[in-house]
């Protein structure tokens, strides 16, 4: 059985640019019955007048958070930009506070906004929070006819903007720039991404952009090889989308990525859906820094990447549901992994030489799964004519421990 909930202190208000005109009365009622209110400067100064005590959030946000605390069991309004669990301060503020002590009021979001100005669906829209992530996020989302609406640090993150797009072939797009949406200081601004001129933008900021260009970064498993960077340590494509297709994504899970490379198995299988997480372990330097690097330019960041040597760099990772072995297989390293992983989780492994293949017929016979030999030929010139050549057969073992 557990313990019943504090009693409610906290009422997280989400405020946009026209408060107090655009805050519900709800909230208001909230504001009014309040001791203490806590904000960033910006909102604060938005308020209508309040009896309560006024505190300064502080930066970094993350520092703001033990002071919140210290007004538990005290009526406490805590104020977050439009729709606080959009891309907002709510997840952050309420993952240290229990269910039934805190309630939240939001007001609509930028997104919102933006969208009935600009007469775009919702459902139709990427819609990206890119005020505290990189601008490499947006690359998986770059196609031509694409429509975002990003929110951005502050105004000099639209140059940055700009430049970003400009770099990666999309410099046709139109930008339209909204700042302090809703509000007496409102101003839309349009230009493209390489025409935009020095303006200057003010904080809140943020883009909705027509995407114009190319290349987009295709959407199935199984990416062009020229996508990633490497030493020619790479899973191919064809073998790639095999790959992940055995080890098969699912929302929320978690990937080891064994003998990293290029990272390409570990890229795609985050670029699956945004739920997804992923530790690639590299034991060489530069290969590592390259994971990096390459995870980062196509937008999925969040890879974690591991220089060390399996199986001594896995022993403090959380555990996965899925599996890769994509170098440094061996009898020892299936061991360590039958011992330590939970049931049902999902492996796979790759072999080209023979030595290799004889570890995985060996894991076949004492843990079961499916083998699968993959032979491809491409056509080639033979002197003025075209043959077939052959790549080196790649094994493959997919289990379930």
């Amino acid at each position: 059985m557990s313990e019943a909930p504090e009693a409610q202190w906290l009422t997280i208000v989400g405020i946009g640019e026209d408060a107090p005109d655009g805050l519900p009365p709800a909230s208001l009622a909230a504001l009014g019955a309040a001791e203490i209110v806590m904000g960033a400067p910006r909102h604060l100064a938005l308020l209508p007048s309040v009896e309560a005590e006024l505190v300064t959030w502080p930066v970094p946000f993350a520092d703001g958070i033990e002071t919140l605390l210290k007004y538990r069991g005290r009526r406490t309004v805590a104020l977050a930009s439009g729709d606080p669990f959009w891309f907002g301060a709510g997840t952050s503020i309420t993952r240290q506070i229990v269910a039934g002590e805190w309630t939240a009021i939001p007001v609509p979001s930028i997104f919102s906004q933006v969208a009935a100005r600009m007469g775009w669906p919702l459902e139709q829209t990427s819609c990206l929070g890119l005020h505290a992530a990189p601008l490499g996020r947006l690359r998986p989302a770059l196609a031509q006819g694409a429509r975002l609406i990003v929110l951005l640090r502050d105004g000099a993150a639209v140059s940055a903007l700009a430049e970003y797009l400009a770099s990666t072939g999309f410099g046709a797009s139109r930008l339209n720039i909204f700042e302090a949406v809703g509000g007496p200081r409102a101003r839309h601004s349009l230009a493209t991404a390489d025409t935009l001129s020095s303006a200057q933008f003010s904080h809140p900021v943020c883009a909705a952009i027509e995407v114009s260009g190319c290349p987009a970064l295709p959407l199935a498993g199984g990416r062009p090889d020229a996508w990633f960077e490497s030493d020619g340590q790479m899973t191919k494509r064809p073998i790639r989308a095999l790959t992940l297709s055995a080890l098969a994504p699912q929302v929320g899970e978690h990937l080891w990525d064994i003998g990293g490379g290029s990272g390409s198995i570990a890229v795609e299988w985050l670029l699956a859906h945004p739920s997804l997480a992923a530790t690639s372990i590299e034991p060489r330097a530069d290969r590592a820094v390259r994971i990096a690097e390459n995870a980062a330019r196509l937008g999925v960041d969040r890879l974690r990447v591991v220089q060390n040597a399996a199986p001594d760099a896995l022993t403090d990772l959380p555990r996965p549901e899925a599996v890769f072995i994509g170098g440094g297989l061996s009898t020892d390293l299936l061991g360590w992994l039958g011992a330590h992983l939970a049931a049902g989780t999902r492996i796979v492994a790759n072999a080209v030489t023979l030595e290799s293949e004889a570890v995985l017929i060996a894991a076949q016979a004492r843990h079961g799964g499916d083998l699968m030999r993959i032979e491809l030929a491409q056509a080639a010139p033979i002197g003025a004519r075209t043959g077939w050549k052959s790549s080196y057969p790649v094994v493959q073992w997919s289990a379930i421990l």
